[in-house]
């Protein structure tokens, strides 16, 4: 499955689950456009989102959504709350159901972002593992979401193989 472009994911796709971490949006006073934009990019990377969801800014809300999304996804994604404001849990609920972070992988998404904007640099994004489920935090903003995707979507593959026990080195 494994890839060397961000053109495709593999010949079968990969499932994934986006998850748009808002208060505004869950009680709906604002429309979700990160999490729409997310599966996007994904569905044309041949990603199948099996689902969409959205939930407040609630580290308990947040990850009792993530448990129950890891029995159905490889892939999890999370659109907003990364940032500093008192809300922004997200980081939180996450390093809470991973068994391992992969700091590597946040770091690459803050390094490419900073190229476009310092403030970049504030988000608290994680990315780590349940299971062999990847769980992966982006910025609330559609285009923060989707440059951070596009600045690891070619290592999304090989997180998967290695996650499903497939470490050969070729």
């Amino acid at each position: 499955m494994s890839s060397s472009t961000a053109d495709s994911v593999g010949e079968s796709p990969i499932t994934a689950a986006v998850v748009t971490v808002s208060d505004s949006c869950a009680r709906g006073d604002r429309t979700d456009v990160s999490g729409p934009a997310v599966a996007k990019f994904l569905e044309k990377l041949n990603v199948e989102i099996v689902s969409h969801e959205v939930v407040p800014d609630d580290v308990n809300q947040i990850k009792e959504l993530l448990i129950r999304l890891a029995r159905a996804a490889r892939l999890i994604v999370t659109t907003g709350g990364t940032g500093i404001a008192p809300r922004d849990v997200t980081p939180e609920a996450t390093i809470a159901v991973c068994d391992r972070l992969i700091p590597g992988v946040a770091e690459r998404m803050r390094s490419e972002g900073t190229k476009k904007t310092p403030l970049a640099a504030l988000s608290r994004a994680v990315c780590g593992f349940r299971g062999t489920t990847l769980i992966l935090n982006l910025p609330g903003s559609p285009s923060g979401a989707i440059e951070s995707l596009e600045a690891v979507a070619g290592l999304i593959p090989h997180m998967i193989d290695l996650l499903s026990g497939k470490t050969e080195h070729k």
